[in-house]
């Protein structure tokens, strides 16, 4: 199929950016949508034009590197994929394809379509962590016991990978099911509540000083999430906040 895109341009995070046209030929319907951007940056390459810069690493829908703002959704039309998932398939012939990086004032634009997402490792150390004894005397993973619905829940929880779609996907670029993952993969489990409740407040403390907005139950996070998490998390981050601050 042949394709026009409408790539996002910035030469750096100082710089003003603009979107600039390119067409691509013979591209295979079974082809991903990084690989037709590599095919695209071959050409760039072969023409001695600067090719488009875009986050990438396992294109396997695991590390939640991939971040692309497509056609104005979040990882593009597909549902439950990451960028690196989506296929051509989803683009017909002669379809304009709109690529911008993800918006946010969190996530500033470093170089085209790649974003700092530094914000999110920066909430992870606030409080996404347990004490665990490493002296040798660690217990048996078996020997606490947990129930099925709550081990579920929080592996549910867990497959959140912090690609930030949620946040690109939010009209007020809300980190909270991204912060109400990580909240509740360890509430619900016995190993996280040592540090309950420094967690949840220190969490959100970070969230809110890294300059996100606050969520208005719009529902657009859980629905362009490539792993689909739940908006039960933001619910019960809340719960653990509001709780956190009773306790003092």
């Amino acid at each position: 199929m042949n394709l026009t895109l409408k790539i996002w341009r910035q030469k750096d995070a100082q710089s003003k950016g603009k979107m600039v046209d390119y067409k691509v030929t013979e591209i295979s319907e079974h082809m991903s949508f990084l690989e037709m951007m590599d095919v695209l940056n071959e050409q760039l390459i072969n023409t001695g034009e600067e090719p488009v810069a875009f986050d990438h690493d396992c294109r396997e829908g695991i590390c939640g590197m991939c971040s692309m703002y497509i056609n104005g959704e979040a990882h593009g039309p597909d549902r439950g994929v990451t960028t690196c998932q989506l296929h051509m398939r989803m683009f017909k012939d002669g379809d304009t394809i709109t690529i911008e990086p993800f918006r946010a004032k969190a996530f500033p634009v470093l170089k085209d379509l790649v974003v700092d997402r530094g914000a999110f490792d920066r909430i992870q150390h606030a409080g996404g962590y347990i004490s665990v004894n490493t002296s040798g005397n660690t217990q048996d993973a078996n020997a606490i016991p947990i129930s099925k619905h709550a081990a579920d829940e929080a592996m549910d929880a867990a497959t959140c990978i912090g690609c930030g779609a949620c946040v690109a996907s939010c009209k007020n670029s809300s980190a909270m099911l991204f912060v109400g993952a990580k909240v509740s993969q360890y509430a619900l489990l016995p190993q996280g509540q040592v540090e309950a409740t420094d967690r949840v407040k220190n969490m959100v403390a970070q969230m809110d000083l890294e300059g996100f907005g606050n969520c208005t139950n719009t529902g657009a996070c859980e629905v362009e999430c490539p792993k689909g998490i739940s908006l039960e998390n933001i619910a019960r981050m809340n719960r653990e906040f509001l709780s956190a601050n009773i306790k003092g």
